[in-house]
């Protein structure tokens, strides 16, 4: 009879532990929502940051014309009435370099 009343109430601690650590409002659930709110805070806070740099390029769009003239410069390859454009062929890098000097030592070909 004494096992009894030990067994059953044991039963219930371990029925509110397991509740208590995994149900549907445990500490698991508990940490994981912890987890993926600190996630959202982060993005949140980057996306306000890219939001605001999309403001100010808004703005310099709007107000800066030598913002506005690099970009067509530089997307569109638009030029002034009066420049030249010298465009120079896409050769091999390494022979475009200066030759070495004289005694230096020469780096050997792989």
């Amino acid at each position: 009879m004494q096992k009894r009343f030990v067994f059953f109430p044991a039963i219930i601690i371990l029925f509110i532990l397991y509740f208590t650590v995994f149900g549907e409002r445990g500490l698991l659930r508990i940490s994981h929502l912890r987890r993926d709110q600190e996630e959202m805070q982060k993005k949140l806070t980057d996306l306000k940051g890219e939001n605001d740099k999309l403001k100010r390029e808004i703005e310099a769009l709007r107000s800066d014309r030598r913002y506005l003239e690099s970009i067509a410069r530089r997307d569109f390859g638009l030029v002034r009435g009066n420049e030249v454009i010298y465009q120079f062929p896409q050769g091999d890098r390494k022979a475009a370099q200066p030759p070495a000097a004289p005694g230096a030592p020469v780096p050997a070909k792989k």
